[in-house]
């Protein structure tokens, strides 16, 4: 085993709790729901691209999101559901960017379909705009190196990846993961937090990549 080294700060695991809400704003036409997503708090857009993933946390590769599903099931329009469906998640590191994105999906397929702008969903199917609340806690478990890190990510709960691997990155804006930020930070090893980084969790399980950091953390400590 390599020498380990001490982290300049240890790393407190946190874990979340999640509740759903709703927000009583509907769109029945692809042009209100491009207005409202223009308008709504980043809480809806993060539920409407991340629900599943909350939801159904062992199933992968990622399905599509809210808004592509509903333009596709909802009002017919294919290409613009898969338009949708297509937007990369992981280039985006704020609920901002990720809401521009899908604004501008929207209008200028609008633009550019006319009839696109006069279908309106039945009753009923409407597009609900819901906002994901969530509560951090934090955990017992702490890191001050990587033995002790990959220890504790083997047994902590998939909330707690969850919340350092996509909130942390996306909601909270830090531009990276928790742990590949304090892999970098803390610990100095940029090679392995870029690997680390470099992961798309969109494509995997919550477990899977648990095993996927396990093994890359333990393949740098052997």
């Amino acid at each position: 085993m390599r020498e380990l080294i001490r982290a300049k700060e240890a790393f407190r695991f946190y874990t979340r709790l999640h509740l759903s809400e709703l927000t009583g704003l509907r769109a029945s036409t692809l042009s209100q729901l491009a207005g409202l997503i223009k308008q709504v708090p980043g809480s809806c857009i993060y539920y409407h691209t991340h629900r599943f993933l909350q939801q159904h946390q062992y199933l992968s590769p990622e399905p599509p999101n809210d808004f592509a599903y509903w333009v596709s099931e909802a009002l017919g329009e294919d290409e613009l559901g898969e338009k949708l469906a297509s937007i990369d998640t992981i280039q985006y590191s704020t609920i901002r960017g990720l809401r521009d994105k899908i604004a501008i999906t929207i209008e200028d397929y609008l633009r550019n379909n006319a009839l696109a702008k006069l279908r309106f969903a039945r009753e009923g199917e409407e597009f609900h705009f819901m906002k994901s609340v969530s509560f951090v806690i934090p955990t017992n478990y702490i890191a001050h190196d990587l033995k002790e890190f990959v220890d504790i990510l083997k047994k902590i709960t998939i909330d707690s990846i969850y919340f350092h691997i996509f909130e942390a990155r996306l909601r909270l804006e830090k531009g990276d993961n928790d742990f590949s930020n304090w892999i970098k930070s803390s610990v100095g090893d940029k090679e392995l937090a870029d690997e680390i980084s470099g992961l798309d969790p969109y494509t995997q399980t919550l477990d899977g990549l648990r095993n996927t950091i396990v093994k890359k953390v333990e393949q740098r400590i052997l």
